[in-house]
């Protein structure tokens, strides 16, 4: 018991300023200082409310500070009332203050709200240098009376006593249901936005909170010194607090402390030996940040190799005994109509269009599915419906009523939850407090700051019941970022489950899955459908065919097909989406409808080889097992549908993806570990997807900038792609779809290749500009061998060589490109939507 008291932050906190204060009080010395000590550390901690709990980042934090020691100052001078009421009038002054100021800097995120409180602040100190007749000037208030507490050990008391207190006060909203939100939206806006948190009135909450206790912090300093000058406010003090907190450690409850002790003792001790103190303190500062990001504590915890404190206290409530099963949540008041329709959906980029005039029903039961190739317009679509995007035109209503324009967090709060492509949880979260804040989003417990959060009964067991609806039961304790990717998977859709949402939006849920996680994932989809609207996003369109019971199909932003499986999979639409037309058409450049293979190329020995690759993002595994090679002046072509690594592919080859096992190799030197530049100057290019010019140059400036010795000059650009020529002056952002492809692929020409990997070049370009891309194609390979990432694929195998069909990471089919054009059926196994005579069996797709 005496173990565990010693081990609590505040008891740490009270022995530490208490142990200070009884040094001052023996010696009779340094007491002003330690006084100075105790206010900075609350002022520090009110900082930290902001800074660690919420992670914003104020640089103007000041402005309350100094602006509560002149309110106090001039109540005092001006017989207003006692010091105690002074600091009351103080308080409650800045906190409107704070409430005025964050409604304003609120509306911007990251720097630029951090420098909208430094503007702030600097405002303040200029009022407060040239109003003289109210502040003093540059010579401040001076002589500020303390009528009660004259004597100084009773006033360091009182500042002592208010600290712990108002410490304890953080530390035990810190564990509340409002304080823990703060964490959450620290970690992930979106996904607390999308769970129904209205994430604008949260951070208000924390600035007009971190406002009063620094404030409060100011009054104190204002009968410590017993007056109020404007240096506090100026923008070289305006980083104190904040550098003192970077110093004891953000994410410590007890950072604030260690920070200010070592500030101001430091500063006090190296200014006595120099004045410019801080050619002596910053190096100090650099050496910490570099090898202590943590700060102080996590030094302490490094050197003691034991956990310290945190913001929170660690570990989460006990497990129970029984484990109550998951209640899908039936709905009595069903929709007897639609429950989600769009009429009209349209969103437009510019002159780019990704969705056009879409009219869209979905039930209030069922499982239906969006598929579409690369660029349909499936997450445009999807967020729009989530409202993350407006669209340009058309309408969105929700159980008969128009929320077009409806928030986020107010659709999440109506009944639509949402899942993401990428994984978006709080990865310094446990598993447990993850879903715990999504169960409570849907709760008038999200509004609690004086209860401990794990002790509402009724959201623990739900949180249990959801982790172990998906497997992570045994998890619960772990910090979300030491959780593998398949785990993540699945505690993302416990979150999106826990808002018992009317219509579930999952966006590719089994991205990333292992295939016994796909199986509980798609099982647990099939169960969900049964009594929720679940309109779901996924690659897997083998699975997507066996479990829907309808399926819409987007391409180029429209909807081509809307009906059963069995339909889609012989709509002539999708097919041609999915597969391109074979129209048998001869384009520039080749025979017969096929490009002419280089005899030499069949001959000469791979210039890249990929044995075994596995890899992915962030512990996600894409590739698996993959072999590969790539011949000197070939062409290859990398097939297979939306989602099933060929991008990753590409990336691995630069070096930006994770590489868990297997080898690179170019030219038999190995490419693994290599930085994507060092790979690049080895002789590897890439056209990326989506072109990725800069907007603000022109054609010759873009083409410029990639200049090394070796690659075409300008002329032989402009012969390939004569357009360009004429184009020459004209901004990249002004430019057509076929005009920024041609672009991109002589930009990569402009430096010297022996492989060029080209990503998806036919997307989104009209036919007769896929031609003359074509044909440029054709020309390339007289410089450099290939690599072409395509969803076309008639497009691509009219140019190739080779051909690679990948399906969930791995290869499935490798062979001469024309063997693959020629066996129709095989393209519609591998890169269609045709598959094999299925029927749903819970998620399990099973031969008749």
């Amino acid at each position: 018991m005496i173990r565990t008291a010693l081990n609590h932050p505040i008891v740490v906190l009270s022995v530490v300023l208490g142990g200070l204060t009884t040094y001052a009080f023996v010696t009779e010395a340094h007491l002003s200082i330690i006084t100075e000590i105790v206010i900075y550390v609350l002022y520090a901690a009110g900082l930290n409310i902001m800074l660690g709990y919420t992670g914003l980042v104020p640089f103007g934090a000041s402005v309350f500070f100094g602006t509560a020691t002149y309110i106090a100052a001039i109540a005092a001078l001006r017989h207003l009332g006692n010091e105690l009421e002074a600091l009351a009038l103080a308080v409650a002054l800045t906190v409107l203050v704070a409430f005025v100021l964050g409604s304003v800097v609120l509306l911007r995120r990251g720097l630029y709200f951090s420098l909208l409180t430094l503007a702030c602040s600097q405002i303040a100190f200029e009022v407060a240098f040239k109003w003289t007749d109210v502040t003093g000037g540059e010579n401040g208030l001076q002589d500020v009376p303390r009528v009660l507490i004259k004597d100084p050990k009773a006033f360091h008391l009182l500042c002592l006593g208010l600290a712990v207190c108002v410490l304890w006060g953080i530390w035990r909203f810190g564990h509340s249901p409002l304080g823990r939100t703060f964490q959450a939206l620290r970690e992930n806006e979106t996904r607390a936005r999308s769970l129904g948190y209205n994430v604008y009135g949260l951070k208000l909450c924390s600035f007009v909170m971190s406002g009063a206790v620094i404030g409060l912090a100011g009054g104190l300093l204002a009968f410590l010194v017993q007056g109020a000058y404007a240096n506090n406010l100026n923008w070289q003090h305006a980083g104190d607090a904040l550098l003192a907190n970077v110093l004891g450690g953000v994410h410590h409850f007890l950072g604030p402390l260690w920070g200010v002790i070592t500030f101001l003792l430091l500063q006090d001790a190296l200014s006595s030996i120099i004045e410019n103190w801080w050619l002596l303190f910053a190096p100090i500062v650099i050496v910490l940040a570099l090898f202590s990001p943590q700060g102080l504590h996590g030094l302490y915890q490094r050197l003691l190799g034991r956990q310290g404190y945190t913001l929170v206290r660690g570990g989460i409530p006990p497990r129970p005994a029984r484990i109550g099963r998951y209640d899908l949540g039936h709905f009595d008041a069903v929709v007897t109509g639609p429950i989600l329709e769009v009429k009209k959906l349209s969103r437009n980029f510019g002159a780019v269009v990704t969705a056009r005039e879409i009219d869209l029903q979905i039930r209030s039961r069922g499982l239906h599915s969006l598929i579409g190739p690369n660029g349909a317009g499936k997450t445009t679509f999807f967020n729009m419906l989530s409202g993350v995007l407006s669209p340009s035109g058309g309408r969105i209503l929700f159980e008969g009523r128009d929320i077009t324009r409806t928030s986020v967090h107010q659709r999440a709060r109506m009944g639509i939850g949402r899942s993401f492509q990428i994984v978006r949880v709080f990865p310094r979260l446990s598993a447990f407090e993850n879903v715990r804040i999504a169960v409570q989003a849907g709760t008038s417990s999200r509004f609690v700051f004086w209860k401990d959060a794990y002790g509402i009964d009724d959201l623990n067991q739900r949180t249990w019941t959801l982790l172990e609806t998906v497997g992570l039961a045994d998890r619960a304790d772990t910090l979300c970022e030491n959780l593998a990717h398949g785990e993540q998977r699945l505690l993302e859709i416990a979150v999106t489950l826990a808002a018992r949402s009317k219509v579930l939006l999952l966006d590719e849920p089994l991205a990333g899955l292992a295939e016994h996680d796909r199986q509980i994932i798609t099982d647990l989809i099939v169960r969900l459908s049964k009594e929720h609207a679940v309109f779901l996003v996924e690659h897997d369109i083998d699975r997507v065919l066996a479990i829907s019971d309808r399926i819409t199909v987007l391409h180029n932003g429209s909807l081509i097909a809307d009906g059963a499986p069995a339909d889609i999979t012989r709509d002539p639409a999708v097919i041609a989406a999915y597969l391109g037309k074979r129209d048998g058409a001869r384009r520039p450049g080749t025979t017969s409808g096929r490009s002419v293979p280089t005899p030499a190329a069949a001959a000469s020995a791979p210039i890249l080889r990929l044995s075994d690759l596995s890899g992915g993002y962030t512990g996600s595994r894409i590739l698996n097992g993959v072999n590969l090679e790539v011949r000197e002046g070939e062409v290859v072509a990398i097939l297979g549908r939306n989602g099933v690594g060929k991008t990753t592919m590409l990336r691995a080859i630069l070096g930006s993806c994770d590489i868990n096992s297997g080898d690179i190799r170019l030219d038999g030197q190995s490419l693994i570990g290599m930085p994507s530049h060092e790979v690049n100057r080895k002789g590897v290019s890439i056209v990326p997807e989506g072109r990725r010019l800069f907007p603000n140059l022109t054609v010759a400036e873009n083409l410029r900038l990639a200049v090394r010795p070796g690659g075409a000059p300008l002329e032989e650009i402009f012969a390939l792609f004569p357009r360009l020529r004429e184009r020459r002056d004209a901004k990249a952002q002004n430019l057509s779809g076929g005009e920024r492809q041609m672009v991109a692929i002589a930009r990569v020409l402009m430096a010297p290749s022996r492989l060029i990997l080209l990503d998806e070049p036919f997307e989104g370009l009209a036919p007769a500009v896929i031609d003359d891309i074509t044909a440029a194609i054709s020309k390339l390979r007289e410089r450099a061998s290939l690599v072409i990432v395509e969803h076309d694929a008639s497009a691509i195998l009219d140019v190739a060589d080779r051909a690679y069909v990948l399906v969930n990471g791995s290869v499935v089919f490798e062979g001469p490109a024309a063997t693959l054009a020629a066996d129709h059926a095989l393209q519609a196994k591998y890169l269609g939507i045709a598959h094999e005579e299925t029927e749903p069996t819970h998620g399990r797709v099973r031969k008749l």
